[in-house]
């Protein structure tokens, strides 16, 4: 009995160490790519970028993100999370070597482009994929909860590190180098950190009938079917949905600079707790509720869409001009939070719908591919609507285009209900 309680106590360390690591990659791996979070202002000041430019940045990598969760769906399946885990995160360091030098705008996309594979194609897969497996089918909330609420410490700790180093460097041109300098060592560090600690993924070389088979072959076959799985699709557009709302969340940032005339420093603490604080709070809320209030993401995600959208339209039509900056600040962090108590669990549904979990590495791939896919586009669309409509104008249908994609996160979440309703009947 002892020798068996403690197999089970090593494999519960085993399994928290691993989620341990992939929280500090996953909260750190980010924040290049995501400069303008917490240093929109002063990536438009120092580096001479303007809203056009920063949001064509933000879309052309997330285009090559779009084709790298296409090429995941491949290789999540078929190399180890040992090598794609430490390769991604030391990876990104050293391309934050390169942005510190303030390249030119044609070598700052080039930068931004490889940032995104490095996270998107070879990082966020993977360690989706080990997450839902890291977990049972009564737990898949509380992982992606705890993940996402680890993440969101994780990310406000190491931005405002960012940010005291900004600071600290005089709030100037050296201090921005000296910030992303920063943000380029932690994730370096944890790279080197996860080699040693994570274990290698064990990758079958035989199918259902015990035969020896290649293990290319393996991997092809697991995403041809991902690709028939109409489950998988449903999962992904709502994803897709609130990935929509959240592109927007951005924009709270230069909204009230703007509208309501906050100062810089101060814009900057509210990028970073709007960006990454509210995970701390909305990412273990919504897996908590989702597992033990509702017992269904799907149906938790439904209640947040009609909760977040009704919020945007009315915050679309407040007299922003003539009221207190503090009603803006709580109205956006609220709406933020919400946001981001759905971003914690819309991939649980993956197990909710019944997805094989031998496929999981490719099921995770097409869904990040298609709920992703706003990150291409919608981040141009925000700028030049900003560029072209200045003003309150311009914010306001930014918020109007967010409460449509949460009212079609309302009718897809619904229907995905439906189909669970009738397989559950089967």
């Amino acid at each position: 009995m002892a020798v068996v309680e403690t197999n089970v106590e090593k494999k519960s360390s085993i399994k928290w160490l691993s989620f341990g690591t992939l929280m500090l990659g996953a909260g750190t791996i980010y924040k290049l790519g995501a400069l303008k979070d917490a240093f929109y202002v002063p990536m438009q000041e120092f580096m001479g970028l303007s809203n056009t430019q920063i949001g064509v940045a933000m879309s052309v990598a997330g285009l090559i993100s779009t084709f790298g969760f296409l090429a995941s769906i491949y290789l999540t399946d078929r190399i180890s999370k040992k090598i794609m885990i430490p390769l991604s995160l030391v990876g990104t360091g050293l391309l934050g070597l390169a942005l510190s030098t303030f390249p030119s705008y044609s070598m700052f996309l080039v930068i931004y482009c490889l940032l995104a594979v490095c996270a998107d194609m070879l990082f966020w897969p993977t360690m989706l994929k080990s997450v839902r497996l890291l977990g049972n089918e009564y737990e898949q909330g509380r992982m992606f909860g705890i993940l996402e609420g680890g993440r969101g410490l994780i990310d406000t700790i190491t931005a405002f590190g960012a940010l005291g180093v900004f600071a600290a460097f005089g709030s100037n041109e050296s201090g921005l180098k000296a910030a992303i300098l920063f943000y380029s060592a932690v994730p370096f560090f944890i790279g080197l950190i996860s080699y040693i600690l994570l274990e290698p993924d064990v990758i079958s070389d035989t199918n259902a009938k015990g035969e020896k088979i290649g293990k290319n072959k393996i991997a092809l076959g697991g995403m041809m079917r991902a690709l028939r799985n109409k489950n998988i699709w449903l999962v992904a557009f709502n994803v897709f949905s609130v990935y929509s709302v959240y592109c927007g969340l951005t924009y709270f940032i230069p909204f009230l600079k703007e509208v309501y005339a906050l100062p810089v420093v101060l814009i900057g603490a509210y990028g970073i707790i709007n960006q990454y604080g509210l995970k701390m709070l909305g990412g273990p809320i919504g897996g908590l509720i989702t597992d033990k209030v509702l017992h269904s993401p799907t149906r938790f995600m439904r209640i947040v869409f009609v909760i977040t959208g009704v919020a945007l339209v009315v915050f679309a039509f407040l007299p922003h001009r003539s009221i207190n900056v503090y009603v803006g600040v709580v109205s956006t962090l609220s709406i933020g939070a919400c946001v981001f108590s759905m971003r914690a669990v819309f991939f649980a549904p993956m197990e909710e719908i019944n997805v094989p979990r031998e496929i999981t590495g490719s099921a995770m791939s097409l869904g990040a591919f298609i709920g992703y896919l706003p990150g291409a586009f919608l981040y141009t669309v925000y700028g030049s609507i900003l560029d072209n409509m200045p003003g309150l104008s311009g914010y306001k249908t930014i918020f109007l285009i967010m409460a449509a994609f949460a009212a079609a996160g309302f009718l897809l979440s619904s229907y995905i209900l439906g189909v669970i309703k009738k397989e559950q009947a089967k």
